[in-house]
């Protein structure tokens, strides 16, 4: 009988061993090797997210990770100082400012992305 009480969820890269280089050092997650290749990333509340290598990934064009922050702006600007470039958008639904911020059309969120060209983002929550 299927009861979804867990669940997991995964997402391809091109390049593995820089895919662990940044969540591992830019980012400071828990990572650890997987079966057949893959990557085990390992998320503060005890889960886990795949990732695996895929020869002809093409990288999602939506948010596949979406990490809570308390403060958006200290958030942004720590992860600037690691490399990290914030991406800009300006059209009717999504604009940002000068950091890389939406502000004021829900959460305060900014983009980037992984070195698979993913978009990950850091979102501003008063629950984190």
């Amino acid at each position: 009988m299927f009861k979804p009480n867990n669940a997991f969820s995964g997402f391809s890269v091109n390049d593995i061993s820089k895919t662990k280089e940044f969540y591992a050092g830019i980012l400071g997650m828990k990572v650890k090797d997987g079966e057949m290749g893959t990557l085990n990333l390992i998320i503060a509340s005890g889960s886990t997210v795949i990732v695996y290598p895929k020869p002809n990934h093409v990288p999602a064009e939506f948010t596949i990770l979406n990490f809570p922050v308390s403060n958006i702006d200290e958030a942004v600007d720590e992860l600037t100082e690691k490399g990290i470039t914030f991406l800009k958008y300006d059209n009717e639904t999504i604009k940002t400012d000068h950091k890389g911020v939406m502000r004021g059309n829900g959460p305060d969120i900014a983009w980037f992305t992984d070195p698979a060209g993913n978009i990950l983002s850091v979102i501003e929550t008063e629950s984190f």
